[in-house]
């Protein structure tokens, strides 16, 4: 649980219709491997107990008292687990039969949710059995002998304690330490060991109560004292697919996660619909989702069931089972992230104190561990996996640029731009993007200058290649030496040349702005800003150097992402001349070529000076996009980056982006216009609005604390 990590497990048990001693075996053995893989939330099908195929046996009084024997003897039989076990069974209340889930937790019923929405279509007859549990709000007496008395008949050896409301009271108020509440194994039994005498008296002991009462109710919330930030609820199957499923109020009510017990038929196609449907779900109440559904063990009269399960988080599939066999996928859960998004999300509102009446909680516990991290966090967040869909990604993004540039040149009336061009990604993409706008407009590309400015550290290779570019994409070429330039006003200012510090390096970078400006003036045009959204993120820019322009088309783009950009136009131009140049310049290093080469070769490579920028965008995103703190953004990395970089060199780099990251706020503070292309941004118009003066302390001290 550290970190806000949870590992959620759904699972489909073999099944054999109506035996319920047959089909209780199998999800306890489930439920013990689920656990033994760490789970601690699991979530098995509906009416799993009985089956869910049993047709008019769901009349049989026989039936119905079998599956609450074996439910308690589920119960007891996983008292050891260290987890909440959601599992389906018919539930008879006050004269009338709900398809119902109850939740066990350390040997105890802690309540029962019914279904809302009963299916009575097409293959469904459900409204034939059960009834809507809509209205049911209240409490059902679990007896020794209604309830145990049947198991205990077939196994004498199975004795189950039940604790009243008030001595349940007695031991959470002793066993309530500082490492939180943890209940040993014999808690809910007869046999206890004597050793917890300081947590429970022998009076307590000799007070064995014949009934204890468990809520019942569509509209309950399970809560954990030890993990308070988790707000568990639960609906059933027909209940999601409806318009008004009961999670949309139970996540207006606080829930974070949603379970959902189900058993959902299948028909080509449903698979797909299915799981658009809880990827959906999740994505709207910004919640966990773990969907469990019926196998093969049920009957194929008419029907069949693939057990497909599915857990998912804010729209995102992190499982799903094959279809058409029983087992159980896993998956690890991010509440804290997920209560960040909430927080974030100003639309997403929850209810009242007065708005949740009606609402009730019911309490489980769980032993305090720490969710080993098996998942691989993607190293690259801003860069799709697949192929596919990092092409359609590219091309979704140059369009974005390209419009927001077409709308700024159509607006001012404007049919001249000024771009200076290195020979670098950065300025290359920008080129692309503006050729791209211009001929979204029917502008001749000759409109286009293309500035290349040679200094001290311009190596022959990206000369030539910014050279070559500009003709192969048809742009006005111009080059300015400012060698000259530089060296007088270095002498103006009294500066030694030899001297190859901060002065050195901006002066050069200032003195090509100036010119881009002036250009820019002669013809009627705008400056082309090339920074990218890591460059900003870092202060990896000259003030009022190449961290001025009139529309800075890059400005959201991560360097991660650019290369692959760059990639994209070689892969698709069409023309094998363009597509050389583009890949040569995404071989060469990245380099702000401020300092003289060696033997002709970049001597200056920014990721020598700031880190690899993989791990600097890997930071920026989780610290942005889902406000994680230092020490579990590290956490992450450690896991992302395994096989890449030591946890030293992760730590090192991360110390500098959070140094960086807040004294550099002043350069973001007045950054030129530049469109958004995805769901990080720093502009201080839109997604950052952070004082230049905030102060990185708290931050950089959480990172000291870490010991490797």
């Amino acid at each position: 649980m550290k970190d806000g990590f949870i590992k959620v497990s759904a699972g489909t048990p073999d099944v054999r219709v109506a035996d319920c001693e047959y089909n209780a075996g199998e999800i306890i053995c489930m439920a013990h491997e689920m656990a033994e893989k760490g789970a601690m939330v699991m979530v098995f099908p509906e009416l799993c107990i009985t089956g869910y195929t049993c047709g008019d046996l769901f009349w049989q009084e026989t039936l119905l008292k079998e599956a609450k024997s074996q439910l308690l003897r589920i119960a007891a039989e996983t008292e050891d687990i260290n987890g909440l076990i959601f599992v389906g069974l018919p539930l008879e209340y006050q004269g009338k039969l709900y398809n119902s889930a109850a939740a066990l937790n350390r040997g105890k019923i802690a309540g029962f949710v019914p279904k809302v929405n009963i299916p009575n279509y097409n293959e469904f007859y459900e409204g034939r059995y059960f009834i809507s549990g809509k209205d049911v709000d209240g409490k059902i007496t679990i007896k020794r002998e209604d309830y145990c008395g049947a198991y205990a008949e077939k196994d004498p050896e199975i004795e189950i304690r039940f604790f009243g409301e008030e001595e349940l009271q007695d031991v959470d108020a002793r066993k309530n330490t500082e490492d939180g509440l943890d209940f040993e194994e014999d808690d809910f039994l007869d046999e206890l060991d004597m050793d917890d005498a300081d947590y429970i008296d022998e009076d307590d002991l000799e007070d064995d109560p014949e009934e204890y009462e468990v809520p019942v109710s569509p509209n309950l919330i399970f809560t954990c004292p030890e993990f308070p930030e988790l707000k568990v609820a639960a609906e059933i199957c027909e209940d999601l697919w409806v318009a008004a499923p009961p999670s949309n109020l139970h996540a207006y009510r606080g829930a974070n996660m949603i379970v959902n017990l189900s058993a959902s038929d299948e028909l080509a196609g449903k698979d797909t619909y299915r799981r658009n449907l809880v990827s959906s779900q999740s994505a709207r109440l910004v919640c966990g989702y773990i969907y469990a559904s019926a196998g093969p063990g049920e009957s194929t009269q008419d029907v069949v069931y693939g057990g497909h399960d599915l857990i998912a988080e804010n729209g995102t599939i992190l499982a799903e089972s094959r279809r058409f066999e029983n087992g159980a996928v896993y998956g690890i859960m991010d509440i804290h992230k997920l209560n960040n998004e909430r927080r974030r999300m100003t639309t997403c509102g929850f209810a009242s104190d007065r708005e949740r009446e009606g609402f009730r909680e019911a309490l489980f516990y769980l032993e305090k561990t720490e969710t080993k991290l098996e998942q691989k966090f993607d190293s690259r967040p801003f860069v799709p996996s697949s192929e596919t869909e990092r092409a359609r990604r590219c091309e979704e993004i140059l369009n974005i640029q390209a419009t927001g540039l077409k709308k700024r040149l159509d607006h001012i009336h404007c049919q001249n731009v000024v771009i200076g061009l290195s020979g670098g990604l950065d300025s290359t993409l920008a080129l692309l993007v503006t050729v791209r706008a211009f001929d979204m407009l029917g502008l001749s590309r000759e409109k286009i200058t293309a500035v290349t400015m040679p200094c001290f550290g311009t190596t022959d290779r990206t000369y030539s290649n910014a050279c070559e570019l500009s003709r192969c994409l048809g742009a006005e070429l111009r080059e300015v030496n400012i060698r000259e330039a530089v060296s007088l006003h270095f002498r103006d200012i009294g500066h030694d040349p030899d001297k190859h510090d901060v002065t050195y390096e901006n002066g050069q970078a200032r003195e090509r702005t100036q010119i881009l400006m002036d250009i820019a003036n002669q013809s009627g045009g705008i400056v082309i800003g090339t920074g990218d959204l890591s460059e900003l993120a870092l202060g990896w820019a000259t003030y009022n150097g190449d961290h001025m322009s009139m529309y800075g088309v890059n400005s959201s783009v991560p360097k991660t992402l650019v290369r692959h950009l760059v990639k994209y136009c070689a892969d698709t131009c069409e023309d094998k001349k363009l597509s050389g140049i583009l890949l040569d310049i995404l071989d060469t290093p990245v380099s702000p070529e401020l300092l003289p080469p060696e033997d002709g070769v970049i001597a200056q490579k920014t990721e020598d000076l700031v880190g690899p920028y993989e791990l600097h965008d890997f930071f920026l995103y989780h610290m942005l996009r889902w406000t994680c703190p230092p020490e579990k953004i590290f956490r992450m990395a450690r896991v992302a980056f395994e096989g890449e970089y030591d946890a030293e060199t992760i730590l090192k780099w991360l110390k500098i982006f959070y140094r960086r990251f807040f004294t550099q706020q002043f350069k973001r503070s007045c950054l030129p216009d530049g469109p958004k292309v995805g769901s990080v941004a720093v502009s201080p118009r839109g997604d950052l609005r952070m004082p230049s003066d905030a102060c990185g302390t708290l931050w950089l001290r959480q990172l000291d604390r870490i010991k490797i």
